[in-house]
């Protein structure tokens, strides 16, 4: 749940910081998948890998909003 008390501004560098972490952590768990053999396991990390950059463009859209 968002933190009301925050601008947008502020909210919305704190979910490009974890979309960024999050679309990291879905590109290693791909490679991982890859390197096993483990299909499941490749299409969990692109999955996370999408939600993250999702996150991350949401963070971007709140600044651009703060901005007006």
């Amino acid at each position: 749940m968002p933190d009301k008390n925050k601008d947008l501004n502020t909210r919305g560098a704190e979910n490009q910081v974890k979309g960024t972490a999050k679309e990291l952590e879905g590109k290693v768990r791909g490679k991982i998948g890859d390197a096993t053999g483990n299909e499941s396991e490749q299409f969990k990390g692109k999955a996370q890998e999408i939600k993250g950059k999702v996150q991350k463009n949401f963070g971007k859209a709140e600044q651009d909003i703060d901005k007006r």
